[in-house]
């Protein structure tokens, strides 16, 4: 008995210091925990429902066509400008060959019409002596006739030589009233095609300008039978095929810009109240772990929660009603840097946490973004195309305004 107590005692005093060992670590672990939440306590707001969002670009036709090139594929690397998807172009190079030549055409019917006014200018000269010289043979006549007639009652002069100088007259009136209407038809023309022409030079005349306009119309349509990429970025979800025969606006790939990442981190309500614009955020992915902290800054608050903007929002209205918290969108900016180093895909989940002890921010954006999405434009192209056709069809010295 003396040695069985003996025995007891010791193992029981060890049991006893595990046990209080336990106990002081775990109370340890408390008390670093409470200082840690009186020290930081509303001074974060976090959460896991976050995802990276980013900009999906898709690629749909502007004309309907046949695909007779596929130039890139999923997961591609892609630059801007570079070709995606060709479209069978043959009918666009018969419209775009037909709108060339009828341009041309315009151009020389047009220094035509500039050429016209020379002409009409002469006519007119021309009729304008023939009034003054059938003016002058009138007047003539005039006299003839009233010298003969004076003396036709002595029997100076015969009867048939009165009635000659009478058909003289009726002649010279004659050739006269038709040198006054071809005249006034003369200035009447000049006076027509002058409005054409006046103040404006040939390649300003409006049939010239109608006529460049369904080139650039034929030009653009040509060009929009290759597709290519607005941005730089990666291709996805590929679905057009060889051969397809597409209708404008069919989507046939995406391109995502991977630079152009953010987060949109879904808070409850109760946490917006100390959340403000600019405020620093760390966020952790559960692709790269908590080893690779990502860091960011809150861009803009949502102005409505998710349940808003849902397709079939929530009728409360129901006697059964049971009140759900509702969560807002918090768009977080990520560290360029940091993206570029480790990229990240849209959709994949984040963990999201928001230091807003600094409330010096405002709850929303006070003006647009400075961020300015555009596509190239290729008029320069087309311009510079029309001009080279103008000029290869227009003379030297018919450009002037008449």
């Amino acid at each position: 008995m003396d040695n069985s107590a003996e025995n007891f005692i010791p193992g029981q005093a060890k049991r006893k210091t595990a046990l209080l060992t336990i106990s002081g670590v775990v109370g340890v672990a408390l008390l670093a925990y409470g200082v840690y939440w009186i020290i930081n306590n509303g001074k974060h707001e976090d959460t896991d429902n976050a995802y990276v969002q980013g900009n999906i670009v898709q690629i749909t036709p502007q004309i309907a066509g046949t695909v007779s090139a596929i130039e890139a594929q999923d997961t591609d690397f892609v630059q801007a400008g570079q070709t995606l998807v060709k479209l069978d172009a043959a009918d666009a190079q018969v419209a775009l060959d037909q709108a060339r030549a009828q341009l041309a055409q315009t151009v020389r019917e047009v220094r035509n019409l500039y050429a016209n006014n020379a002409t009409y200018s002469a006519t007119v000269t021309m009729r304008e002596a023939e009034i003054a010289r059938s003016k002058s043979d009138l007047a003539r006549a005039k006299e003839d006739l009233a010298r003969r007639q004076s003396v036709a009652g002595i029997g100076a002069v015969s009867n048939e030589e009165l009635e000659h100088a009478k058909t003289s007259l009726a002649n010279a009136q004659s050739a006269y009233d038709a040198a006054s209407a071809g005249a006034l038809t003369a200035k009447e023309q000049l006076a027509s095609n002058k409005t054409l022409t006046s103040g404006v030079r040939v390649e300003h005349h409006p049939n010239v300008l109608r006529a460049a306009a369904k080139f650039r119309e034929a030009y653009i349509n040509f060009q929009r039978t290759s597709l290519r990429a607005p941005v730089t970025g990666y291709v996805a979800r590929r679905s057009v095929q060889l051969g397809q025969r597409i209708q404008a606006g069919t989507p046939l790939m995406a391109v995502i810009p991977m630079d152009q990442l953010w987060v949109d981190a879904n808070f409850k309500e109760v946490q917006l109240r100390k959340m403000r614009i600019g405020q620093p955020v760390t966020l952790i992915a559960d692709m790269y772990g908590k080893n690779q902290p990502f860091h960011g800054t809150v861009q803009g608050l949502g102005v409505g929660t998710g349940a808003a903007f849902a397709l079939l929002p929530a009728q409360n209205a129901s006697g059964n009603w049971i009140k759900v918290v509702q969560r807002v969108p918090v768009r977080i900016k990520l560290d360029a840097k940091e993206l570029a180093e480790h990229p990240l895909r849209i959709g994949l989940s984040m963990e999201a946490d928001v230091e807003v002890s600094d409330q010096s921010g405002k709850a929303l954006a006070k003006s647009a973004s400075n961020l300015s999405e555009t596509i190239a434009s290729e008029s320069s192209d087309v311009d510079a195309e029309i001009n080279k056709i103008i000029a290869a069809n227009l003379g030297e010295k018919t450009g002037k305004a008449h």
